[in-house]
């Protein structure tokens, strides 16, 4: 990725990877791979990202209640398959429920649709639940920030919000199983957090847009997948705190 375009015209680069030309902000090409070799290799291989303080995440609470009126919530969770090409042994397990071989992607998104926190070690077979148990940030959820507040008489921590596929915890929230018998209160609940969702999806599309090595199967080692997966999801970071613009024509 990084020496076949080192030296080429920064419109070749923009066409190549389908990014505008403020996407590398005046920089040059060279300049601009350099940038990326070195988000490479400060990626770790599965695990990546600082896990906001809590003063970061109150603030993450406080615009996310601005947008959908559901206060402690200070990130949204979901995965998505990536293509891969798997290993002869264990095929069977990175063949995903649409019956092709995938990595599993777990993201954790703030508001804006920047990934705080990815997992990417699940081949496709793995069920959401078990992908996020077998993260890290399940297993050092203990260190998520709190930011405890007290709402109508009961202390409520900051939470990440997920679908239904996710299990409820005490840092984990989604919404109530659909039944006859909610409450029309419950059901509005469902909805607000349900539109709240969509922001991670619309970061799964943007992040697949600009990097469309993830939308099909590469001729990447399998173990070396991952690392390409979080490196594409630092430079889709990158290019969102640089503003630079998606074009619609990418999210066909």
């Amino acid at each position: 990725m990084f020496t076949e375009v080192n030296g080429k015209p920064a419109c070749l680069v923009c066409s190549k990877f389908r990014c505008f030309r403020n996407t590398i902000f005046g920089a040059t090409v060279k300049l601009s791979m350099v940038k990326i070799q070195e988000l490479a290799r400060r990626t770790d291989k599965t695990e990546v990202w600082q896990v906001p303080n809590e003063e970061e995440a109150l603030e993450l609470a406080r615009r996310f209640e601005a947008i959908s009126r559901i206060p402690q919530i200070m990130g949204l969770i979901d995965g998505t398959h990536i293509p891969v090409l798997p290993p002869r042994d264990g095929y069977k397990d990175f063949v995903n429920r649409k019956g092709w071989p995938s990595y599993v992607l777990q993201g954790v998104v703030d508001d804006k649709g920047c990934f705080w926190n990815i997992s990417c070690k699940m081949p496709g077979s793995a069920h959401d639940a078990t992908v996020l148990r077998q993260s890290e940030l399940f297993q050092k959820a203990h260190l998520l920030p709190k930011g405890v507040k007290n709402i109508e008489g009961e202390e409520v921590r900051l939470l990440v919000v997920g679908d239904p596929a996710y299990p409820l915890l005490d840092w984990l929230i989604k919404g109530y199983t659909n039944s006859p018998n909610l409450t029309p209160e419950q059901e509005s609940f469902n909805v607000y957090l349900s539109s709240l969702r969509v922001g991670v999806e619309m970061a799964f599309g943007k992040l697949k847009s600009r990097w469309q090595v993830l939308l099909k199967r590469s001729d990447f080692h399998f173990s070396f997948a991952p690392t390409m997966i979080a490196t594409c999801c630092a430079l889709h970071n990158f290019c969102e705190k640089q503003k630079d613009a998606i074009s619609t024509n990418w999210l066909e």
